[in-house]
């Protein structure tokens, strides 16, 4: 028996569903992990994940007990009220779960991650629209402007794009070592 809840004309979810689903942690990092993964997947393993995730501790080194504690709260519970609720496509017979695009529907309700999030896309057009006031400064040899010569033009140049990438990589590093808004507790938040 499948469950296939995958619709264009279902009504969107309300809000007290979404978040009665997101109130789990298990069914958050139930839709994190989905996520992160490209195909569909086994609900063993994805118990597995579960009980790696909420232990501590890597998969290999799951107990007997703690994976089958999680999948049968993933087999009862939550991933059932994830598919009732068109989220994943659980298909019980092959044990094959998967994210459907209704999935996105939740993300309003997430919290964002915090903090001022830069539109790198911005940044650089604003850094190339001044790098090019600065070359032109540069090129004009005409008063004031002729103190800043194409040499000069040209070192700022490379350094504004140089400080831009390096501190753009270092935002990146940082939001991939916070854990995801999906699994963070209200402490963590």
């Amino acid at each position: 028996m499948s469950t296939n809840h995958e619709s264009s004309d279902e009504e969107p979810l309300s809000q007290d569903l979404v978040f009665d689903l997101l109130s789990s942690p298990r069914r958050r990092f139930v839709l994190y992990y989905l996520r992160s993964e490209s195909e569909s997947m086994q609900l063993t393993d994805l118990a597995d994940e579960v009980a790696a995730w909420e232990y501590d501790t890597p998969v290999e080194e799951l107990t007997e007990q703690e994976r089958k504690r999680a999948y049968v709260s993933l087999y009862q519970t939550h991933v059932p009220k994830l598919a009732e609720a068109g989220l994943i496509d659980y298909d019980t017979e092959s044990g094959t779960i998967r994210l459907t695009d209704r999935a996105s529907d939740v993300d309003e309700y997430l919290p964002s991650e915090g903090g001022y999030d830069i539109r790198w896309e911005l940044m650089y057009l604003a850094i190339e629209i001044i790098c090019v006031v600065i070359y032109a400064i540069g090129v004009i040899d005409v008063g004031v402007f002729a103190a800043v010569s194409v040499t000069v033009s040209g070192a700022i140049i490379l350094g504004l794009f140089g400080l831009t990438t390096i501190i753009h990589y270092l935002s990146i590093r940082q939001r991939e070592q916070r854990l995801p808004i999906e699994l963070a507790t209200d402490d963590e938040r």
